[in-house]
């Protein structure tokens, strides 16, 4: 009765999950407008950080945040990389721009792509436009905006990124 069993180290389980992603009230609204072209936030009571995409309160403060801002479809790069490595599946082929931009009258970066643009020429507190794609396209989701592409504009000061009104670094 006593005889020696292998003992086991490994058990194969594959999972599959299968989801469903509710939004909740912010983020719904966010993406009811972006499917309308405009790009929106929300405003902190407290502390009056606008917040992009709108997260329902506030990172710093804890607060709860409704007020909905109009954001320009301007930016500044806050930071960014170049991106060298194919990404499975990935129609964008490298080398290309991943980009933290803040919009005129945000004040927290979000993530998205860049492009019209020379790679080494990208720096940070470079001024930035969102290129949409056509109308018709337009869904309930951030990739509404294709890219961003430079403007000839100053650049701004690494102090004043995310602190710039909707009306931009002139405003």
């Amino acid at each position: 009765m006593s005889e020696e069993q292998e003992v086991v180290t490994v058990v194969k389980a594959p999972v599959y999950l299968k989801y469903n992603f509710t939004a909740g009230a912010a983020p719904a609204r966010f993406l009811a407008q972006i499917k309308k072209g405009v790009l929106t936030g929300q405003r902190c009571p407290k502390c009056s950080a606008v917040y992009v995409p709108p997260r329902g309160s506030c990172g710093g403060c804890g607060v709860a945040t409704e007020e909905e801002v109009v954001l320009s479809n301007k930016a500044t790069v806050q930071s960014f990389t170049i991106v060298y490595i194919p990404i499975p599946n990935n129609p964008i082929q490298p080398p290309y721009i991943i980009a933290n931009v803040v919009p005129d009258g945000a004040n927290v970066s979000f993530i998205h792509l860049m492009s019209e643009c020379v790679n080494e020429d990208v720096h940070i507190g470079a001024r930035v436009e969102a290129v949409w794609k056509p109308k018709e396209e337009w869904g309930f989701a951030m990739d509404n905006i294709r890219y961003y592409r430079p403007i000839d504009e100053p650049n701004v000061p690494v102090d004043q990124i995310g602190k710039l009104p909707v009306t931009g670094l002139e405003g």
